[in-house]
């Protein structure tokens, strides 16, 4: 239905437009003589009739497959052909015969025309409306190839977020049952706890994070479950701190800043047991303040072909969704890696 509206008003314009067309040069051509002869209306149908055979069948099939030597033989082939056969269809004559007067005054109007365009008026006029013909079509192909190139761009970010969100998810599971496994392995209490903040989460991640943006304050909430999730396995809790500033009345793209957490949890805490994480959220404006720091002890080696995964899809995620309006700063100096970003919101 949208699609045949469209179409309707596209004919709509085109009616329209070859009305006002028609209208100033009939209007032209009474305004010389006070009469219009048929061979005009001849004409104007001919420039009519070359208008839409150009726009459909020479602009896609010649033009449009670069074929331009030929295009343009074809168009000057009939421009020429319907210029001389016009010439001598000329109402001289009619108007020789009827209005002789007449005939006097249109001749006095030509002298003081180019004789360039008196001699070739008609050539230029047919050459004139293939132009226009061809550049709306041009113009037109431009627009829906542009149009195109939008909407697979964002095809393909969408499949990118999608496979970026594939890879996060086993990837936090993986980090919190083995976290859950250290519970069970000492035969924790807060096990049962464990699994019933898993299920939260996941929860969360299952049936809240389809959505583009989500309120702040949910992203928040699973924050806290992680954190105390992870605080469960961990000898030395009070290391671990945790701050938020601000407003919540904001959206944010779901799982966005998990990563650089689970990464702190997962590097800060050397081989004593001893944790140190920092993490801060503040929101100033329309602007989230974001910053984790944790301590890596010098005596830990990483494993740097597993620990880069969760970095890098937040890195990429950050590049597809917030173009232009984040700040990404990581540095990993004296065994403190710190995370700083800022990163625009958007509000509710």
């Amino acid at each position: 239905m949208i699609k045949g509206h469209k179409y309707i008003n596209v004919i709509i314009i085109h009616v329209l437009a070859w009305m006002i067309v028609f209208a100033i040069g009939l209007s032209q051509v009474y305004y010389q003589i006070e009469f219009i002869p048929s061979n005009v209306y001849v004409f104007w149908f001919t420039i009519l009739f070359l208008f839409y055979f150009n726009y459909f069948i020479l602009v896609p099939k010649l033009l449009l497959k670069h074929k331009i030597l030929i295009y343009v033989a074809i168009v000057l082939s009939i421009s020429i052909s319907v210029y001389f056969v016009s010439r001598e269809l000329r109402p001289d004559r009619i108007i020789e015969n009827f209005r002789p007067n007449l005939l006097s005054d249109r001749l006095l109007v030509e002298r003081k025309l180019p004789p360039f365009f008196v001699r070739f008026s008609k050539l230029i006029t047919i050459l004139l409306f293939f132009a226009i013909g061809t550049s709306i079509r041009l113009a037109l192909e431009w627009y829906k190839n542009e149009k195109q190139k939008v909407l697979m761009q964002s095809e393909k970010v969408n499949t990118e977020l999608s496979f970026l969100k594939a890879q996060l998810n086993p990837h936090f599971l993986f980090n919190s049952l083995n976290s859950i496994y250290a519970l069970a392995n000492k035969k924790s209490d807060d096990t049962s706890e464990a699994i019933i903040t898993l299920s939260e989460l996941m929860r969360y991640m299952i049936y809240e994070t389809d959505r583009a943006l989500v309120p702040l304050e949910d992203e928040l909430n699973y924050i806290k479950n992680y954190i105390s999730l992870q605080t469960l396995r961990i000898k030395d809790s009070i290391g671990v701190r945790f701050n938020m500033h601000g407003s919540l009345d904001h959206k944010i793209e779901p799982l966005l800043l998990i990563s650089f957490i689970e990464n702190a949890f997962k590097y800060g805490t050397d081989f004593t047991g001893k944790t140190d994480i920092r993490i801060k959220m503040t929101v100033e404006g329309e602007h989230l303040i974001f910053e984790v720091i944790n301590h890596i002890s010098s005596l830990r080696k990483k494993n740097e072909h597993n620990s880069g995964v969760g970095l890098h899809n937040i890195k990429n995620r950050l590049n597809l969704l917030y173009p232009n309006n984040h700040e990404l700063i990581i540095t990993d100096e004296n065994n403190h890696f710190r995370v700083f970003l800022t990163l625009k919101l958007k509000r509710k």
